[in-house]
């Protein structure tokens, strides 16, 4: 009954640990649990994506409105990633958010459930906000603690991997929702009402997941762990004050505009399918369309296994610009092409944008040494991109007035426009990465470094003899007085 002991949730982040050279056989067991909470913002995510469609249909609103889900969900994440989770992640630690979040998210999805029963689209949108705190909570730790938990040349390919589970909850939650919720399409009530078991089965696992994350035995990467990784690559930054990482402000606007534009595109789907798939029997179902939404969204997560693998072979920096870079080159003809070309070249986009997120997650926090947790904070806030993009394009969307089947007027194919620009402004950031000597030196350095793999926790601190040097200091196993790594606690506030 060893796992059911006594758990802290603090952790001193001013002292070296042994996680900081983590192999990569002691970081398979807390890699598997955080992976868990990847599928399950992913459903939520998908989830989300086709009940956008759905809400106008059965509750007669506007696409603009119906955005409203999409601005809930993403607006909740800076007030998560920059506010409450990154205080208790700086203060407490990467157990405590874990759990915190998954408390929210719990809560969120009960509320979620007479708001669904009652159809209240403005009380689900207060459920779906706290549910995007919890979620907020969660990628604010489990994002950085798999960038940083193992060895730090693997950290792209691990945060890939892991992310694609993040993927197949968004296969999921499309063909739940288009083959049990949505059969019927129109104004039926019980689809609305099927849903709420969903959100009340989510709660009861979440809260279960939570006490199984309070017993387990994570460990706790301190920021001293991540300035021992920073010195010891020749790749930190963090020498110089937090206000002057350039790289990390870059990386969040990256996220923000990438995010930005991966939601608005998701979140529009369904309506860009049933306005420019014509078939002979009509225009396509949006209970169809959430099918090939699910389609597309597992196109997004074989292109997250299929990134990680390429990642082995060959620099993660390399890789990241090229999908960037196909993003941008395979949206336009899906602005321009209608019927099954358009929503193919969607596809493809989706392929593409899937090792994105994680990449700029991976390589923004390098270098960040003691930095590293609040400067995590900084990219997830990026997220709200998602709270800001969709909207945007609901907006255009409503602008071009009505479907024109005849001319192939498509107002939502036109909408289009505005995720492609703001891929343009996160490509700034890959070009940076590959061509600008400042930012790749750093991704290279760690992408080389040997820490986890040879000579494996030769620095720990457990390594050390208890010798006493006479003067109350501790010897290592050389007789030299043994180095204690301490961070600023000016640092935490």
């Amino acid at each position: 009954m060893g796992f059911f002991k006594r758990s802290s949730l603090r952790t001193r982040d001013d002292k070296r640990t042994p996680a900081a050279e983590l192999t990569l056989r002691e970081s398979i067991y807390p890699l598997c649990l955080v992976t868990i909470l990847f599928f399950l913002w992913g459903f939520s995510y998908g989830l989300i994506d086709t009940l956008n469609k759905h809400f106008q249909i059965t509750l007669g609103i506007t696409r603009s409105r119906s955005s409203g889900l999409q601005a809930a969900y993403f607006g909740a994440y800076p007030l998560a990633s920059l506010g409450h989770a990154n205080w208790l992640l700086r203060h407490f630690g990467y157990k405590a958010v874990f759990i915190w979040g998954l408390c929210l998210y719990g809560i969120g999805a009960l509320v979620a459930w007479p708001c669904l029963l009652y159809r209240s689209f403005g009380g689900f949108c207060v459920a779906i906000f706290i549910i995007g705190n919890g979620l907020g909570s969660l990628e604010t730790a489990a994002n950085p603690y798999l960038a940083v938990c193992g060895p730090p040349k693997y950290s792209e390919i691990r945060i890939n991997i892991a992310q694609a589970f993040n993927g197949i909850g968004t296969v999921v939650a499309p063909v739940l929702a288009s083959y049990v919720f949505f059969k019927n399409t129109g104004t039926d009530q019980s689809a609305l009402q099927n849903v709420q078991w969903t959100y009340l089965a989510i709660a009861c696992f979440v809260f279960l997941l939570a006490v199984v994350y309070y017993f387990s035995p994570i460990p706790e990467i301190t920021d001293a762990d991540m300035a021992f990784q920073a010195e010891n690559t020749h790749a930190g930054t963090d020498v110089k004050p937090f206000r002057k990482q350039y790289r990390l402000f870059h990386a969040t606007f990256a996220q923000f505009c990438y995010t930005g534009a991966q939601v608005a595109i998701a979140g529009a789907f369904i309506n860009y399918v049933t306005e420019t798939r014509v078939t002979s029997t009509g225009n396509t179902s949006p209970g169809d369309a959430a099918r090939f939404l699910a389609g597309a969204q597992g196109a997004f997560t074989i292109g997250r296994f299929a990134g990680s693998a390429i990642m082995k072979f060959v620099r993660p920096r390399w890789v990241f610009f090229v999908f960037m870079t196909m993003c941008i080159i395979f949206i336009i003809p899906a602005i321009t092409e209608r019927g099954n070309t358009g929503m193919s070249m969607l596809y493809v986009v989706l392929f593409f944008e899937s090792i994105i997120f994680p990449t700029i997650v991976a390589l923004g926090m390098r270098g960040l040494g003691k930095y590293s947790k609040r400067g995590s904070g900084f990219i997830v806030a990026g997220v709200s991109g998602g709270a800001v993009v969709p909207p945007l394009l609901f907006a255009a969307s409503d602008s071009q007035g009505q479907v024109n089947d005849q001319t192939g007027h498509s107002p939502t194919a036109l909408a289009m426009t505005v995720p492609m620009a703001f891929f343009i402004a996160a490509w700034t950031y890959p070009f940076c990465v590959n061509f600008i000597p400042a930012y790749r030196n750093v991704a290279d350095k760690f992408s080389t470094t040997e820490i986890g793999i040879s000579n494996a926790n030769a620095n720990d601190p457990e390594n050390q003899i208890g010798a006493n040097d006479g003067a109350g200091g501790v010897l290592d196993k050389g007789g030299v007085p043994a180095r204690t790594e301490d961070v600023q606690s000016a640092e935490k506030v």
